[in-house]
């Protein structure tokens, strides 16, 4: 980065400046432990990274990876009060790791392990920080909310009761058309799985609907007529006289129909394996709802991309965001394949009406980095990584706080997927072995009684004054290793091969090898025996800029088809940018010459 662009960044940073949030008073609050007022957030770059399609009505649709955090710090800028919905199915500190099965494509491979579940996310918290980091969320979400717009939390029991105690304290307790704050409770009832032996089974989710303002958008939805319905379908005609109406029964605030059941089958063509995928139909009636055609609808917790999807083909505009590299790439993907689609319905349609019929979707995307978040393409892996990358020191057992050691520091590993802040601390401090310190102070005062580093991917300022704050009486000195600034130092993972020419005015790619991929299927270079049976995707720009990508080809294929592996080259051909993305969503970028 040049020192005009960094300066460029500063002025940036001042121009976003700190905003105001005062808790609704005169109503209950939430407390936890490290509970802190959040008043303000700091500009962070976002850097383009692809482009696909054309811009409609001068909109492109936005897909960011990043924390969600920063990302919507970034947006605050320009989308302050201009967001209509806002969609949210966020961590419901389940206690579990999400998995996605990776399966090879074709398998001709030679080797018996053609499958393996990797890891996507974790949502395992400690009750203080999952707060937190939510509240802290959902002040900013409020603060992109248009005058008129609504948040549609999604959440289960595990934390249903705390999020809403905080939903009240930044959006308002509602209860009448007058006031701001919650407007209703949806129950989402759905069948399936197994049955518990000592409980109830657990057949349903919430969805909590809160306003920013007394004005909010509500379009009125229906269901088919069913038995216990009809009283609910009458409209007046005269007097005391009803009919039914055309339109059929209102929806009510339970939604237990089977056209929202019936796409969450494992075989049904929508189901992308994603952890906690959630049904187009489910998103359909949450936007329809509350959005109008050409809104704007944002998801700052995309996962595979099903807001997005059901966003575009419902004639509005989106904004998404992950800190999962995987979501994005599984997001992209299936947005491409909803514009194909979109594209061949309208063709289609146009032959059928004689006449070319003006698009009312928008269908041009955008891809973004945030604060170049580039380091991980799986958080859930990162502490792994990290303490290769570091070459850390194993600790004995009793001295888990820490994950490592090395020159005499000992290391914290803080959580890389959000920034790290000063309740992030709290389980430090708590562990601290105040005796061992008291010991060592009296055994030399002029030295610190423990020497830490902490490593992270972006954090708070003064987090090191934080905690020597707390260590007082005692003098300890702390390090703070932000991975953000520091990457390039590091190595974290094995970077894939390829061997790509160009041959009869065509470009070929002889061989690829992820070599990530490679080692968690335990396969060598010379078990391979078709490198596409490794590949979710290909992108070619032919005329590449040197910083976005615009890919003229996009091979997507269809469920466990292969890539193509070989395309023509256009004659105005110019620099060949290409991206192959291996099936654990990682990619390896390289530019060929031509001619």
């Amino acid at each position: 980065m040049s020192e005009q662009q960094s300066l460029a960044i500063e002025e940036e940073v001042e121009k976003v400046g700190e905003y105001k949030f005062e808790p609704i008073k005169g109503y209950p609050m939430l407390y936890w432990k490290g509970k802190r007022p959040f008043t303000g957030t700091q500009y962070y770059p976002a850097q383009l990274k692809e482009v696909h399609g054309e811009a409609v009505n001068g909109w492109l649709n936005k897909v960011f990876w990043g924390d969600n955090l920063q990302v919507m710090s970034h947006l605050l800028k320009e989308y302050r009060g201009k967001i209509q919905l806002v969609y949210i199915d966020p961590p419901f500190d389940s206690k579990a790791d999400y998995k996605k099965k990776i399966q090879l494509k074709g398998q001709s491979t030679t080797n018996d392990q053609s499958s393996f579940e990797d890891k996507q996310y974790t949502d395992i918290w400690t009750n203080d920080d999952y707060l937190q980091f939510m509240y802290e969320r959902l002040i900013l979400i409020r603060e992109l909310l248009a005058t008129d717009g609504s948040l549609i939390l999604h959440c289960d029991q595990h934390k249903v009761h705390h999020l809403r105690s905080i939903l009240d304290e930044i959006f308002g307790i509602g209860l009448d058309n007058e006031k701001p704050g919650f407007r209703s409770e949806i129950i989402w009832c759905y069948g399936g799985g197994g049955a518990p032996k000592t409980n109830y089974p657990t057949k349903h989710d919430t969805l909590l609907w809160y306003s920013k303002s007394s004005k909010w958008i509500f379009n009125k939805q229906f269901r088919p007529y069913s038995e216990g319905t009809m009283s609910r379908g009458l409209t007046a005609v005269k007097g005391d006289q009803y009919e039914l109406s055309d339109d059929g029964a209102m929806l009510n605030s339970w939604w237990s129909e089977s056209e929202v059941q019936k796409i969450l089958s494992p075989t049904a063509y929508e189901n992308l394996k994603y952890p906690t995928q959630k049904p187009e139909g489910l998103l359909k009636r949450i936007i329809k709802g509350h959005s109008n055609k050409g809104d704007l609808v944002f998801d700052c917790f995309m996962g595979s991309g099903t807001t997005q999807s059901v966003a575009m083909k419902l004639g509005r505009r989106f904004i998404g965001a992950d800190i999962n590299l995987g979501a994005v790439q599984i997001t992209t993907k299936r947005l491409l394949n909803a514009v194909k689609k979109l594209k061949e319905n309208n063709l289609q349609s146009n032959k059928e009406d004689n006449q070319k019929t003006p698009t009312s979707h928008y269908t041009g995307i955008e891809v973004y980095n945030v604060n170049h978040y580039d380091v991980f393409r799986n958080p859930i892996q990162a502490k792994e990584l990290l303490v290769q990358a570091l070459e850390l020191n194993p600790l004995p057992r009793q001295s888990s706080i820490f994950d490592g050691e090395k020159d005499g520091w000992m290391v914290k590993i803080m959580q890389v997927n959000r920034i790290a802040t000063r309740a992030d601390l709290n389980e430090l401090i708590s562990s601290f072995d105040w005796k061992a310190f008291e010991q060592r102070q009296a055994a030399n005062h002029s030295k610190p009684v423990e020497k830490i580093q902490l490593v992270c991917m972006g954090h708070e300022p003064e987090l090191a004054d934080a905690l020597k704050q707390e260590a007082m009486p005692y003098k300890i000195d702390v390090e703070v290793l932000d991975i953000l600034r520091n990457k390039q130092q590091l190595q974290f993972k094995r970077d894939s091969e390829a061997k790509i020419i160009i041959e009869n005015n065509q470009l070929v790619i002889e061989k690829f090898y992820p070599m990530n991929l490679l080692e968690k299927l335990s396969l060598e270079k010379q078990n391979v025996e078709d490198w596409r049976e490794l590949v979710d995707s290909i992108m070619i720009d032919f005329n590449y800029d040197g910083a976005v990508l615009e890919p003229a080809v996009i091979d997507i294929p269809e469920r466990n088809g292969l890539v193509k592996g070989r395309y023509s080259i256009p004659e105005d051909a110019g620099t060949i940018h290409i991206k192959i993305t291996d099936l654990l969503s990682e990619s390896l970028e390289m530019e060929v010459k031509n001619g």
